[in-house]
């Protein structure tokens, strides 16, 4: 009996005490008994750890994308500054393809017998000088002269304007070149201005 009365007040101490600790748990944790609570705070903590790994997943997957288009816009990025330094020149380019197509008039509107003439010489000859600074120039910047006369068709950088009748050569044969065609690096910047050989009727 004695004993029992000097265990009370360590028994109440006790009690007060896991009610302290039990303060944070909720209600339907705490009705259960030790081995289902044990068995609940498992449970719980599975899943709890499925859903952490869940979403570490789904981090994992969205880091990856935005990865990915990082790496897309720095590649584009990266394509359209070097199409703007490749192609920067093209408005210009073209404009000045009418001063060659005048020079390249200019020389063949003189006739074989004045290029021998003392006085006209000076000036065909600067003009040839003139015209091979420009295509110097045009070989710098990527501009390229279209190969046209006597190669077929190619309706992505040479324009049919007339058909010649002939049986010289294949139908469908580059045989005149109007107006020369360029490209600009791998572009066109100007189609070829041809006629084409066709069957005769």
């Amino acid at each position: 009996m004695t004993d029992n009365t000097n265990n009370e007040p360590q028994n109440e101490a006790v009690d007060e005490e896991v009610a302290r600790e039990m303060e944070g748990v909720p209600e339907h944790l705490r009705e259960v008994d030790e081995a289902d609570g044990a068995e609940a705070a498992d449970e719980a903590l599975d899943d709890a750890l499925a859903s952490l790994r869940g979403d570490l997943e789904n981090a994992k997957q969205e880091v990856l994308y935005a990865r990915a288009e990082t790496q897309n816009v720095r590649r584009r990025m990266e394509k359209d500054v070097q199409d703007a330094r490749n192609y920067a020149a093209t408005g210009f380019a073209r404009d000045v393809l009418s001063v060659a197509d005048n020079l390249a008039r200019a020389l063949d509107a003189v006739p074989t017998e004045l290029r021998e003439d003392d006085k006209i010489k000076g000036f065909v000859a600067g003009i040839e000088a003139t015209q091979r600074e420009l295509d110097k120039v045009f070989t710098q910047n990527g501009i390229t002269r279209i190969a046209a006369k006597g190669m077929p068709l190619d309706p992505n950088q040479h324009q049919a304007m007339m058909e010649i009748p002939t049986d010289e050569v294949e139908a469908g044969t580059i045989v005149q070149e109007m107006q020369p065609g360029y490209m600009i690096k791998d572009r066109l910047l100007r189609p070829a201005m041809v006629g084409v050989a066709k069957k005769p009727d």
